[in-house]
């Protein structure tokens, strides 16, 4: 944790643990390393999933090319803070009332799941036109992968026989005018895996097209860009698939790609920052019980992985009794539900450990506060915090390396 951040999280009160503490000029710095990896053809929306903080998402405005949501509250929520950015509207289910709100609210793009829906989508448009994209399903070896949603039987998208039935559609409603395809595949890819995999994607989206004698304007490729968790230093190599996105664009010189990280764009710049409550043994292991727990940062529950963490040690003890704390071994660190599962890290080397020192989980600024069963046992919710640009006086090793 660089020096302004730490500062800024030892001035915490106690009562405001747990925190979410989130790093504004780090990400800022980190999407304008990623803007200018990329080639001029590629389009970058952050997918509102992975953290809809308003914060963060104002600051991530200016320097992407807009925001992919996947429901009506999260379209509500990104229009009430950007009337006018560019919006994708992806996700499967989309209901009729959804459909019936992109369509009021402009959005710029529709991602069709299936040709119910696009049908479902002709029935509400009324005088209203859109430009859709169609998510193909396609089947293609995607290797080892944190998340597949394509390359077998899966509820997202079309297998790529159903797609000319949608042509049908279309065909006979030109206020639905066809943009290009949508192809988001698998998560927590290398760049090197993620070029591979977009090479094929589009060599099969052109000979697809070719046949049907389709112009494609775009094809939206997803995010799925990887984090490891397990080496919260490692940050996805977007220099590298900046440069091996070019001559795969080369090769397909008229046709515009989209790119919506999500994860890879805003989990370097979030710490969840909680409180050490007791130091427990059990059968000669020993566990540190935290203020808040997977109901607040639910990630190593949903990954199964320990969360990257630092210890911030507070020296003051008041207590007439020893401090209970642990030395030079593994630690589980849980949370405070009633449940084995509560887990946030499971047997982490420390040097030491003691109730009243505070312990700041990495990589929590995606897919942490907005995926947690957050009413569970109904403890008090975290506090937010976001240290911006006065509290930063000049950019530091560690922000370099984050980018």
């Amino acid at each position: 944790m660089r020096p302004a951040l730490l500062d800024h999280v030892g001035r915490l009160k106690d009562d405001e643990l747990p925190a979410y503490v989130y790093d504004l000029p780090a990400l800022r710095e980190h999407v304008q390393a990623i803007r200018a990896a990329l080639p001029k053809r590629v389009e970058l929306l952050y997918a509102a999933k992975a953290n809809s903080d308003p914060l963060v998402l104002r600051t991530l405005a200016g320097h992407v090319d807009g925001f992919e949501v996947a429901s009506g509250g999260e379209l509500s929520h990104v229009r009430a803070l950007f009337p006018d950015i560019p919006v994708a509207f992806g996700g499967p289910g989309k209901t009729e009332a959804e459909l019936t709100q992109a369509l009021d609210a402009r959005v710029e793009r529709l991602h069709v799941e299936s040709e119910q829906e696009l049908r479902l989508l002709t029935s509400v448009l009324g005088d209203r036109s859109v430009d859709v994209l169609l998510r193909v399903n396609l089947s293609v070896d995607i290797g080892q992968v944190a998340l597949a949603m394509g390359g077998h039987a899966s509820p997202f998208g079309m297998d790529p026989v159903q797609l000319d039935r949608c042509l049908n559609v279309l065909a006979a409603e030109p206020r639905v005018r066809l943009r290009g395809l949508h192809l988001h595949l698998a998560s927590g890819l290398r760049a090197r895996n993620q070029l591979r995999l977009i090479d094929k994607v589009l060599d099969w989206a052109r000979d697809w097209a070719g046949q049907r004698g389709i112009t494609l304007a775009e094809v939206n490729v997803g995010g799925g860009m990887g984090v490891d968790y397990t080496r919260p230093q490692e940050v996805f190599d977007w220099a590298g698939f900046g440069a091996g996105l070019r001559p795969i664009l080369a090769r397909h010189p008229h046709v515009r790609i989209r790119i919506e990280p999500g994860r890879s764009v805003t989990a370097y710049c979030g710490w969840y920052v909680s409180e050490v409550l007791d130091i427990k043994f059990s059968r000669g292991q020993a566990f540190a019980v935290l203020r808040g727990g997977t109901h607040h940062l639910r990630t190593p529950a949903a990954k199964q992985h320990s969360q990257p963490f630092e210890v911030i040690p507070d020296d003051v003890w008041l207590r007439p009794w020893d401090r209970p704390q642990a030395h030079d071994e593994p630690v589980t660190v849980v949370g405070q539900l009633c449940t084995p599962k509560d887990v946030l890290a499971r047997r982490v080397m420390v040097d030491r450990l003691r109730v009243g020192d505070r312990v700041a989980f990495a990589l929590a600024g995606a897919y942490a506060w907005n995926i947690s069963h957050q009413s569970f046992l109904m403890h008090p919710r975290p506090t937010f915090h976001h240290l911006d640009d006065a509290e930063v006086p000049a950019p530091d090793p560690y922000v370099r390396q984050m980018s």
